[in-house]
């Protein structure tokens, strides 16, 4: 059974939605009528965290590009078999980056299934995301979540949670699975992954799934003002094969190089054919430091 099959089709219904029925649970500075891009990718992927108003511009985003909802499962999918790789290549830690809602498939659920002993540190700054990590993460030893901003890379590498998960004397996966997009160059996403690079022993892994510019410059119009009309802030940052191959700096990318998410090592055959631009240039890699 694939990721994708494992992600299903799942009721999001309102009323039949178990976490959204009841509101006393949420953080008192999260407001439910604006869309969260971490809770519209949880909607996307089948999850049970998100809210109606994540669930409209989900919607809107699946009638302007019906194949929208699969591609993204697929980059799920390829996360799927990037961990199952780093295991098989010795990496017994992980740092998850812009981590999102837990769903199925999560990182320590794959690493720890391949071994008990892999510790796992996810790190998103949606305050939702990072409360159900922390329940979902209950008891479990080698796993934390922090709620932090990536950018903040010497909060990040000098917490707690870091200090008792991560030993930066041995290699180390840093894992960007579909956030650097929203990252504006003015923040320079570059040098922010560099920090983080600089940080890691040889060794160490980086992976990275970008939104590249494959729907159109019309299309990608489209979907950022549905975007800014839903009342979010967050805007899409897509970036072309040749930048998004820079955020590797000097790291050696691992075959089959900076791919789409489909093509980095399948496990089974993805027809994409059917599949508008939405897919065509979701970049996709893995490299290791030297």
């Amino acid at each position: 059974m694939g990721t994708l099959d494992i992600i299903g089709d799942r009721s999001h219904e309102l009323g039949r939605n178990p976490m959204t029925n009841s509101t006393t649970w949420i953080p008192d500075d999260v407001d439910v009528s604006i869309p969260s891009v971490a809770r519209v990718y949880d909607y996307l992927l089948g999850g049970a965290h998100n809210f109606a108003a994540d669930r409209v511009l989900g919607d809107k985003l699946i009638a302007m590009d019906p194949s929208f909802q699969t591609a993204t499962r697929l980059t799920r999918s390829a996360l799927s078999r990037i961990v199952r790789h780093l295991v098989d290549s010795g990496i017994r830690q992980f740092l998850d980056l812009g981590s999102g809602i837990p769903t199925a498939a999560n990182v320590h659920e794959i690493a720890q299934g391949l071994d008990p002993r892999c510790r796992v540190l996810y790190v998103d700054h949606d305050p939702i995301a990072a409360a159900h990590s922390e329940l979902m993460l209950s008891g479990n030893d080698n796993a934390a979540a922090l709620r932090a901003d990536l950018r903040d890379v010497d909060l990040i590498l000098g917490s707690p949670e870091a200090t008792r998960l991560l030993n930066l004397d041995e290699p180390v996966a840093l894992i960007f699975q579909m956030v650097l997009h929203w990252i504006p160059d003015a923040d320079d996403p570059a040098g922010v992954v560099r920090r983080y690079r600089d940080a890691v022993c040889p060794g160490s892994y980086l992976s990275i799934c970008h939104v590249g510019h494959g729907m159109g410059a019309a299309r990608k119009s489209e979907v950022d003002d549905e975007i800014a009309r839903s009342g979010t802030k967050d805007k899409i940052f897509a970036r072309d094969h040749e930048q998004v191959l820079e955020l590797f700096g000097d790291f050696t990318l691992v075959d089959p190089g900076l791919v789409t998410a489909t093509a980095w090592r399948p496990d089974r055959y993805w027809n994409a054919d059917d599949m508008t631009g939405v897919n065509q240039d979701w970049h996709t890699g893995v490299a290791i430091k030297a």
